[in-house]
Order: C-alpha cells, then sequence, then structure tokens
C-alpha cells in the first residue's frame, strides 16, 4: 500500500476469535488469518512466536515454554498476552510504517460484558489502534451472510465459533433477541477428549480431538459436505490414509466418508503410546451434549422473538456461520428438532470477517451497527 495512502486507508477490521484471528484492511479483503496462539518463554516472558507457528506448539513444547491461547470464551482471558497478539498482527498488515495508527473495528460477543468490553477497547488502543469501535458477532456474522438486516424483516443467525455459539434475531438494523452461550468448538474438543479418556483410557491432546472433530465428527447420521468439509477431510487422509473408509467425498452426500479415524495417544493404565480406531457413531455420541446445548439455545431464542419475525423466520430459515457450521449434519439436525429451514452461509469460516470488513468499508452508513453496549443477563450468556 502506498506510502501517501490516507489514514482511511488502513482501517481495518478484526475477528478477534477463541481459535483463530482474522483481520480485515479496507480496500484489499482479508489479509490475514492465523490461530489466536501466543507462545511465550517462561523464564523471561518473552514471545517467541504467533499464530501458526505458535499452534504448531501445543502440546509440544518443553517446560520453559508454554502455548498460550489469550482469548477463552470469545473474550480475553490474558490481556498482556492479547495485547501482545493484537500488535504482532496489526504490525505484520499494516508493516513498518511511521505514523500507521489504523482505525480499528473488532468484533465481540453479543453477551459480552462492560469490563470485557473495556479490555478489548484497551487492547486494541495499546496495540496501535487510534480509534476503536465494536460490533457484535451475530450482526457482523449476519452482514457477512448477505442478509438483509437493514429492512424491516427478521433474519435469524447462528454463528457457532471456537469459544462461543451467538443466536440473534435482527431486524431494522438492530438485535431484536440473542443468546450467547459458552458451548462451541472448543467444548465440541473437549467432548471427544473426555469420551475417549472415559472409554478408553486414552490421553489425547487438542489438536488430535480438533482432526477427529474435522474428520469423523458429525451431529446426525446424515447431512451434506461443505466445501470446507471436504478440504478438511482431505488434509486429514493424507495424514492418515488408513482412516480412509473406501469412499469419495466428492460423491458421498451421506454419513462420513471416513466413518472411522485412527488416533494415537498415551495409555493412562500403562503410560505407553497406543494407537485406536474411532468411529464416526462413536464421536456423534460423544459430541451429542454441546449440540444438545446450541439446539437449546436456539430454542430459546426463537420462543423470546416477537411473532412477526418468527414468520419471516420461517419463510427465510436459519443461517449457520462459524467454524462449528461445518459440523456434519448439524443443519439437519436443527431443522429436524425446530421444523425450521436451515441453510450453511457460502463461506461460514469468513462471514464475521467479511461482516467486520463491511462495517470499514461503509463506516459511514454502519456507524449505527457500531459499539456494542452490554446486554442484560437475561438475554445475554446461558
Amino acid at each position: 500500500m502506498a506510502q501517501s495512502k490516507s489514514f482511511s486507508g488502513r482501517d481495518m477490521g478484526i475477528d478477534l476469535g477463541t481459535a483463530n484471528t482474522l483481520v480485515w484492511v479496507r480496500g484489499r479483503g482479508v489479509v490475514l488469518n492465523e490461530p489466536s496462539v501466543v507462545a511465550v518463554n517462561a523464564d523471561d516472558g518473552s514471545v517467541l512466536s504467533v499464530g501458526s507457528e505458535a499452534k504448531e506448539t501445543i502440546g509440544r513444547t518443553p517446560s520453559n515454554i508454554v502455548a498460550i491461547r489469550p482469548m477463552r470464551d470469545g473474550v480475553i482471558a490474558d490481556f498482556e498476552i492479547a495485547e501482545r497478539m493484537l500488535r504482532h498482527f496489526i504490525k505484520k498488515v499494516t508493516g513498518n510504517r511511521r505514523f500507521s495508527r489504523p482505525r480499528v473495528v473488532v468484533c465481540v460477543p453479543s453477551g459480552i460484558t462492560g469490563v470485557e468490553r473495556r479490555a478489548v477497547i484497551e487492547a486494541a488502543s495499546q496495540a496501535g489502534a487510534r480509534a476503536v469501535h465494536l460490533v457484535e458477532e451475530p450482526m457482523a456474522a449476519a452482514i457477512g451472510a448477505g442478509l438483509p438486516v437493514s429492512e424491516p424483516t427478521g433474519c435469524m443467525v447462528v454463528d457457532i465459533g471456537g469459544g462461543t455459539t451467538e443466536v440473534a434475531v435482527i431486524s431494522l438494523g438492530g438485535i431484536v433477541t440473542a443468546r450467547s452461550v459458552r458451548t462451541a468448538g472448543d467444548a465440541m474438543d473437549a467432548a471427544i477428549i473426555s469420551y475417549v479418556k472415559k472409554e478408553y483410557a486414552l490421553a489425547i491432546g487438542e489438536r488430535t480431538a480438533e482432526e477427529i472433530k474435522l474428520s469423523i465428527g458429525s451431529a446426525a447420521p446424515t447431512g451434506k459436505w461443505t466445501a470446507a468439509g471436504l478440504a478438511a477431510v482431505a488434509r486429514q487422509l493424507e495424514k492418515h490414509p488408513e482412516a480412509d473408509g473406501g469412499g469419495d467425498p466428492e460423491e458421498t452426500q451421506g454419513l462420513l466418508p471416513p466413518d472411522r479415524f485412527t488416533i494415537r495417544g498415551r495409555d493412562q493404565v500403562s503410560g505407553l503410546p497406543k494407537t485406536l480406531e474411532l468411529t464416526a457413531d462413536e464421536i456423534r455420541h460423544a459430541l451429542s451434549e454441546p449440540v444438545d446445548a446450541i439446539v437449546m439455545a436456539v430454542r430459546q431464542t426463537l420462543d423470546e422473538t416477537p411473532p412477526e419475525l418468527s414468520g419471516d423466520i420461517m419463510d427465510r430459515g436459519i443461517v449457520l456461520t462459524g467454524g462449528g457450521a461445518l459440523l456434519r449434519g448439524l443443519d439437519v439436525r436443527l431443522s429436524r428438532e425446530l421444523d425450521i429451514p436451515v441453510l450453511v452461509a457460502d463461506e461460514p469460516l469468513d462471514c464475521v470477517a467479511v461482516g467486520t470488513g463491511r462495517c470499514v468499508e461503509d463506516f459511514a452508513k454502519l456507524k449505527t451497527l457500531l459499539d456494542a453496549q452490554p446486554r442484560l443477563p437475561a438475554s445475554g450468556r446461558l
């Protein structure tokens, strides 16, 4: 970007997620997508790596190096590390330009508290932003998914991220009712870890649990593959060809090919490495609790929705965004439980970042949607 560009040319939107951080730069689109992980030297507190490099170290570090995820449940859990991570990402995007202090729009959960809100603003300010604005994640997700948020009609979006699931009904540029539950991708990984430990006395790490979820995880016995889901399975089959169930993902619309997955972990009885084969049915059973929590959150939000907007939602359906939307069969399960059409957004992983970017691009027009305020507990977290 030219040095003579105005400050507004460097304005950016940040999807500060529990699992990944995406950065949108005005006029350039999404320019950064990296894991929200920082590797720190425990001896002197220095940052060794950030993002993709740091994620590779999770579960594989010596005692003096710690891989930290500063975002938990959609909010900042470690302020200092979050500020360093943001500073690194902003510097990586803007380069070493002098006086480069962009205006930043940051996504936050709809159930954010006042303290958590101030923490996000302060972290972004100390990381180099000259002005910080907040937008609620379900609103950004709806904008990114192309829903008519400014029209007097009801739209329902379910954004399933790493730490939180955001459910919201939107009409006339505002959130009518919303619910934020701390059950999402991380809870699914934890459920898989717990199941394998309980049933097979095998200890596995977060990365292995995520691989299992991507490869054979499902919320219902049937469900179509998404493009991102196919890509995830292709990556897993390259790493573990023995996990192939013999089907071609491109030709399969039913249950998962493969229907089983081979993992390696530590046997808690003998303490030795062990290989284990898991089936798709087992993992679907392991994921039943977090999936039930998401279904309940959607049901309760619908229960609080005004009748006129409920009719609009029946016509338009519910839109799923976020990485959790890629869980096979989740749309089928929600549609069956609620008797409402459920659609997965075209690019669910990028919806929040794209929505945030549009707030940056059309700042004057969409300014009324920014600066999210804390909500009452009754309509906030569970």
